[in-house]
This record gives structure tokens, C-alpha cells and sequence, in this order.
């Protein structure tokens, strides 16, 4: 039985994975995360940890969910957002080269500026705006610089079993006749189960590199709302506001990239797995709730 580690295994991912792996008997899973009751604790930022967890487990791969995803915080929380975003990557790429373990590093759409009006490809030089983009990108260049065999993913907007943007507005209904969303942000929003399904094509190949793993399809936080209160069969409003608009409402937000549209082009070119669309995994995902 191939034994793999999960970092950060609460999170959305990290669920939405030990329900895809818990159906097949060829592997077992070791769910690590930071300070959770019940879960085995690791801190990633700390390598003597990473170091010897796993070679008391000698994983067959380590899957990294684990980060800051805060897009405000990490503009205050500059230290902690390296160590968790960066530092943190580089010590399972370190741990898992030394196990000869496989490395599956999740990152972000936030690692590209978001001036452009196309899809941006792997081969796009990542240039990001805000602290979480910046660094997210640091982990990005420590896995490929410590880790031998490794699959790195970006991806976007990811909503799953947790805490999200899809409950957040499901929740703001309730109480609200009319909410007011960006519409001038452009993205995919991902469903969590995709993404595993992706790691779960992918893993047992030796096709390592960057991938982009995001739903189909594009939208904007206005349009993804006005769906999920669609299918959710909510009648409450959705004013469209601007970026500037949001910006001068809360005025402690980060600046997000305003196109980040990834293109799954790794994935096509490589016939790896292919993504649903964004309608179709946002009306599934409604549908279980």
C-alpha cells in the first residue's frame, strides 16, 4: 500500500481528497495539518519536523494543501505568509527528495499580474501584484529548486468542503436582499473535487512539471454569484460594483490580478485529465449541499 502524507488535510483540498483516495485500497493516507484536533500535527515551516515525519513514514508522495490563503492578511502578515507560502514548500520539497517521495505543490492564479485578455498559459511569466501572489511565487521556485519529482498546479477560486466564496454569499443571502460583488475581476471558479481528480490522474505518472488545473470557462464574481443564487433558487439582488468601488468600501483589501484566467494547456497538451466546466461543477456542488 503506497502511503501518502496530506499537509493542511481540513482544508477544502485536503478533503476533498481523502474522499477520492478513500475509495481506493492501494493507498493510505497520513492527514497532517497545523494545530487541528484530531488530525497529526506538522508545522511545514519547520524542516527538523517535515524532516523526520516523513522518514518515519516514508511516503510513496506528499500532497501540499497547506497555505495562507488570506489575500488581505498577507499584506500585514508578510513573515507568516513566506514562511507558510514559501518556506514551508521548500522544506516538503527538501524532505520528499530525500525519501524519494513525489511532490504535489498547489499554487495560485495570483502569481500573474491580470492586465492581459487571454488565458494565461504555463509558459507565461508570472509577475504578481500582492503579497500572496508574491508569495505563493517564492514556494513555486523552492519546489523547483529542491524537489526532484514534483507536480506543481496552479489553480483558482477554488470552493469546497469549507469555509468559501460560494457559502460566504449563500450565507449573505439570508439576510440580505441585495449584496454588492465585483464584476470586473475575471476568473475560474474551481471546485475542490476537480482538482483532486486532476492530482489523482496525475500522481501515478512521471509526467512532473507545472500544470494549470482550473474549472472551464471563465466568469466574474458578479456572474459566479448571481449563478450560485440561481441554482440555490435565492432571490437576492447582486449590484455589480468596480474594483475601485470595493476598494474605497474596505479599504484594507489587497489589489487582485483583474484577468486571471488560466489556460489548462499542460493538461490538454500532455491528454493528463480534463477539467469540467465551471457551470457544470458549481451546479453539482449546489446540488450536494
Amino acid at each position: 500500500m503506497k502511503k501518502i502524507i496530506i499537509t493542511g488535510s481540513n482544508g477544502q483540498l485536503g478533503r476533498a481528497i481523502n474522499d477520492l483516495y478513500g475509495r481506493d485500497s492501494d493507498y493510505e493516507l497520513v492527514n497532517t495539518d497545523y494545530k487541528v484536533e484530531g488530525i497529526s500535527d506538522l508545522d511545514i515551516t519547520d524542516l527538523n519536523q517535515v524532516l523526520e515525519v516523513v522518514r518515519t513514514v516514508k511516503p510513496y508522495a506528499i500532497i501540499n494543501c497547506a497555505a495562507h490563503t488570506n489575500v488581505d492578511a498577507c499584506e500585514v502578515q508578510v513573515d507568516s505568509a513566506y514562511r507558510i507560502n514559501a518556506l514551508g514548500p521548500r522544506n516538503l520539497a527538501i524532505a520528499s527528495s530525500e525519501a524519494g517521495a513525489k511532490l504535489v505543490h498547489i499554487s495560485t492564479d495570483y502569481v500573474f499580474a491580470g492586465n492581459g485578455t487571454t488565458p494565461y498559459t504555463e509558459f507565461d511569466t508570472p509577475a504578481p501584484i500582492a503579497m500572496y501572489g508574491k508569495t505563493k511565487l517564492a514556494g513555486e521556485n523552492f519546489v523547483r529548486e529542491f524537489a526532484d519529482n514534483y507536480f506543481m498546479i496552479r489553480t483558482a477560486w477554488l470552493y469546497g468542503d469549507g469555509k468559501n466564496f460560494v457559502r460566504t454569499m449563500l450565507r449573505l443571502s439570508e439576510n440580505h436582499d441585495e449584496i454588492s460583488v465585483v464584476n470586473d475581476q475575471v476568473g475560474s471558479p474551481t471546485c475542490a473535487d476537480e482538482l483532486a481528480r486532476a492530482i489523482f490522474a496525475l500522481l501515478p505518472t512521471e509526467n512532473y512539471g507545472l500544470f494549470h488545473g482550473t474549472c472551464e470557462g471563465m466568469c466574474s464574481w458578479a456572474d459566479f454569484t448571481k449563478e450560485i443564487f440561481r441554482l440555490a433558487k435565492k432571490d437576492t439582488k447582486v449590484n455589480p460594483v468596480s474594483s475601485k468601488q470595493y476598494k474605497e468600501m474596505n479599504p484594507q483589501s489587497a489589489d487582485r490580478p483583474a484577468y486571471s484566467v488560466l489556460e489548462n494547456y499542460m493538461l490538454k497538451l500532455t491528454g493528463s485529465y480534463t477539467f469540467a466546466d465551471w457551470e457544470k461543477a458549481i451546479a453539482e456542488y449546489i446540488k450536494k449541499m
